[in-house]
Parts: structure tokens; C-alpha cells; sequence
């Protein structure tokens, strides 16, 4: 089960979270039909909308976190909702580039960093709260850690990773978050990014260990313990009811002609594998309602 484990360290100024996201990460895989380095960007954005979703406090909030740099991937888009529940996608899941000369996927290759990251927070007011920063990296966890700095003003510290297996299933994924509190001093600073620049290779850790001991290798020297878990999956709100308002929305003119080439309209959601088919008659239905007739 894929979840979400927050902990306190340093007498309340240290605050880290850390997502697990494997299952998740290989739904949305399979969903798009991703290559190794299409699951590895996707994978690193949904842990970080997650991470990032699970933190509003608004129960119907959501948040939207969007890369696009460039890349032959196109845009890369995860969907959380306040649970840390997420959807995502990206322009072409097909994309593969030749590793790194360190043998990782070429994530920021794939995603580049000619272009922003935005972060687009849904709390139910009349306007989202929108910030972007221009992309560091490309990586992902890098940019991040920029973002929250420069738009939140909270001294972070992110990581993300994903491993394809040979098969190009999940093998490993999730990623964790550092926060510091106002009052923190120069040595717990010091220390962590120490701890995270020794610490083993995130997936390996995941893989082998579980989420636990993330904690405890950025974490060492702290006293520290957990004070949440929460599940979290990849999860779709796509209804027909919804494809049903998205093609009611269009004017007449492109109504009239899908009505007058006669044939039944397919309608794919972008996040997941589901499709929703619309008659004639329905869209002779949603013609006539723009009207204000009863058909």
C-alpha cells in the first residue's frame, strides 16, 4: 500500500515527509504506456504533488504541479487532491533519451529546463494561488526545492526517484520532504544537508529498507519520530457526467457538425484509461438545450 509517513525532529523545527509510491506510480505507467524515462519523470512529479497536495488543509482543495522545460516530453502535469490522492500526465509518454554518464534516466534531458514550474493551489476562492519559478534542472526535485524557497520562503530540502525494473515495471518510487521552522539553527542546517548528501540512493533505500528508513538516514543525529501515516493511491474524479458538461460547453457550429457526420463521439480522459461515448442523440440533446428546448 502506498502512503505517506510525516515525523518531527529538532525539538519541533525539523518537519519531513515521506511518500512511498510505487503502486501508484506503476498505475500510472500502465495507464499511458510509459517508457522508462516517461515512468521516471511522471513518477518523481505525482510524489511530489502528492507530498505537496497532502498538506492543504481545505478538505475539497487541490493542487497542480506542471514542468514544462522544453523537452522532448512535452509537459509534465500531476493532480492532487488535500488526501495526497493523484492523477497525472505527460505530452509524450513515448519518450526515450540514453542514460546519463552516471547510468540514471535522463529525466532532465527528457524534461529539460528551458521553461517553468508552476504550482497552482485550488482552495475553493475565486482564483487558484498560481507561483512558478524558472526550471533549475529539469529533475524535478531540484526545482522544487527552488520553489518552495523562492515562492513559499521555506528553506526545503526534496528528493524523488523512480526505479524501472527491465520489465519497465515500478520497481521503486516515492520521495521525501524537509522543511525547517523559523529559529533553525546553522548546525541542524549543516547537518541535515550532510546526512542527505551521504545517504544511500532514495529507490535503493525504498526498495530494500521501506519508507522508515529514509527517516532515518536523513534524520540521523536527530531525534525524531512519526507523527502521521496516510494512504494514497492514483486516483481519477473523470465521470461521463463530466464529458457530458465538457461537450455540452461547445458551440453550435461544432455540435451541429459531429451531429451531421453521424457518428458517435469518443471522449478519453487524459489522466486515465477510461472512455465515454456520446450517440447522436446525445449530442442532439446537448444542441437542443443551448436552444432552451426540451428534446
Amino acid at each position: 500500500m502506498d502512503r505517506i509517513l510525516r515525523a518531527t525532529a529538532g525539538d519541533g523545527l525539523i518537519k519531513m515527509a515521506v511518500i512511498d509510491s510505487r503502486e501508484l506510480v506503476q498505475r500510472a505507467r500502465e495507464i499511458h504506456s510509459c517508457s522508462p524515462t516517461a515512468s521516471a519523470a511522471l513518477g518523481r512529479a505525482l510524489s511530489a504533488a502528492s507530498l505537496l497536495g497532502s498538506m492543504l488543509k481545505e478538505e475539497k482543495g487541490t493542487l497542480t504541479l506542471r514542468l514544462n522545460g522544453g523537452g522532448p516530453i512535452g509537459s509534465v502535469i500531476a493532480v492532487s487532491d488535500s488526501r495526497g490522492c493523484v492523477r497525472g500526465c505527460v505530452g509524450d509518454p513515448t519518450v526515450e533519451l540514453p542514460r546519463r554518464p552516471d547510468g540514471k534516466l535522463n529525466v532532465g534531458g527528457a524534461v529539460g529546463r528551458d521553461g517553468m514550474l508552476t504550482v497552482s493551489r485550488d482552495i475553493g476562492l475565486k482564483e487558484p494561488y498560481v507561483g512558478s519559478v524558472e526550471l533549475v534542472s529539469g529533475e524535478i526535485a531540484e526545482d522544487l526545492t527552488a520553489y518552495l524557497l523562492e515562492s513559499d520562503q521555506v528553506p526545503s530540502a526534496c528528493g524523488l526517484g523512480v526505479l524501472v525494473d527491465r520489465d519497465r515495471s515500478i520497481k521503486a518510487a516515492g520521495g521525501f520532504l524537509v522543511q525547517l521552522m523559523p529559529g533553525a539553527p546553522e548546525e541542524t542546517i549543516s547537518a541535515l544537508e550532510e546526512n542527505i548528501f551521504l545517504m544511500d540512493q532514495l529507490t535503493t533505500v525504498l526498495d530494500e529498507d521501506g519508507a522508515e528508513a529514509v527517516f532515518s538516514q536523513v534524520l540521523k543525529g536527530f531525534d525524531w519520530h512519526i507523527v502521521e501515516e496516510s494512504p494514497v493511491c492514483y486516483r481519477c474524479y473523470c465521470s461521463r457526467e463530466r464529458a457530458a458538461e465538457a461537450l455540452s460547453c461547445l458551440d453550435k457550429a461544432e455540435l451541429e457538425e459531429m451531429i451531421a457526420a453521424g457518428e458517435e463521439i469518443r471522449v478519453g480522459c487524459q489522466f486515465c484509461d477510461a472512455e465515454y461515448r456520446f450517440s447522436v442523440e446525445d449530442l442532439r440533446s446537448f444542441l437542443a438545450a443551448k436552444d432552451g428546448v426540451t428534446p
